[in-house]
């Protein structure tokens, strides 16, 4: 199974970085063959999109699954997308995110409804009253 984790380094001794699309690095973990690839996350200098482009880099390397801290809406929308299950909450070195991975530790990212999120709400319109209050009455002189 192939396995991204978010890292602050190159190896799994390294520290998962809880930030997804600002990462410095993903681990592309072969979990059978027990091999790891360090790949750099150009996504993160970029100044926005960085966690929707870093999800579709993500998506390219052939993710079966992505270990994070957290991420945003978009960037999850856009893995989950492909059916690709992301894991939050992880911490320590990429080694122990993986071994949590493993062992039905960490927390599944649930996919929103469809039609749920950012959506156009009745917020900030006029209001529906009808102005009727009374204010201060006028003196009659």
């Amino acid at each position: 199974m192939k396995v991204v984790i978010t890292s602050e380094g190159s190896t799994m001794e390294d520290p998962v970085d809880p930030r997804f699309g600002r990462c410095r690095t993903f681990l592309l973990t072969d979990t059978e063959k027990e091999e790891v690839q360090a790949v750099p996350n150009d996504a993160a200098a970029l100044g926005g999109g960085a966690g929707i482009q870093a999800a579709q880099n993500v998506v390219d390397m052939g993710a079966e699954a992505v270990i994070t801290g957290q991420l945003g809406p978009k960037a999850a929308q856009a893995i989950q997308a492909g059916g690709t299950p992301v894991y939050v909450g992880a911490s320590g070195t990429a080694r122990e995110a993986l071994k949590s991975f493993k062992e039905g530790r960490l927390k599944t990212l649930q996919r929103p409804a469809p039609g749920t999120g950012m959506g156009r709400g009745r917020g900030m319109g006029p209001g529906q009253g009808r102005g009727m209050g009374r204010g201060r009455e006028r003196q009659k002189g």
